[in-house]
């Protein structure tokens, strides 16, 4: 059975703690609903109402540009060990990319990664917790490190390059606010 609660506590944010993966939900207005794996450490908690996460340099933008035109996003965690449980955060958030005003304010909750590309701050407005019995048992086996040799090869000015071209706009053409104008 679903519980729901106002903001994160001891239990959510130890559960999220042990986590290593999470996905990402947003969906614009009218177009393709977008939902994205992460992982890599990226995950922090700020408050009982508040969390972040780094954003790494990827194939397209579309969180960014989803949460520019609407603000709205769901975050997932779900446990693939022994104890079942799924856990969801609904809110509203915002992208801030290294040229933002803010991005000094969260950086440093962050080990940056090559490639980063913006932080993803999240207003949670409710929490949500469910069995989970249904997902299969996993066992971790490490961080995957080619987004991290890629972006090494690529560098700071192939990574921008890279920005300009495939990161500006969203597939379903929204601008994701990414580089200054």
């Amino acid at each position: 059975m679903a519980k729901f609660s106002d903001k994160l506590d001891g239990i959510h944010r130890d559960f999220i703690a042990n986590q290593k993966m999470f996905f990402t939900s947003t969906a614009p207005v009218s177009g393709r609903i977008n939902l994205s794996p992460k992982g890599m450490d990226s995950f922090r908690i700020i408050d009982d109402n508040t969390v972040a996460y780094l954003d790494v340099t990827g194939s397209g933008n579309e969180t960014a540009a989803h949460l520019l035109e609407n603000g709205r996003i769901t975050v997932m965690f779900c446990s693939f060990d022994e104890k079942p449980l799924i856990l969801r955060l609904y809110g509203h958030g915002e992208s801030i990319p290294t040229h933002h005003a803010t991005w000094k304010d969260y950086v440093d909750l962050f080990t940056l990664l090559p490639g980063t590309r913006q932080i993803i701050l999240i207003h949670v407005d409710s929490v949500q917790t469910s069995c989970g019995y249904a997902v299969p048992r996993y066992d971790y086996t490490g961080e995957r490190d080619t987004l991290e040799r890629w972006a090494e090869k690529k560098g700071e000015a192939g990574i921008r390059d890279y920005w300009k071209e495939k990161n500006q706009t969203s597939i379903d053409g929204l601008k994701t606010g990414l580089i200054e104008d």
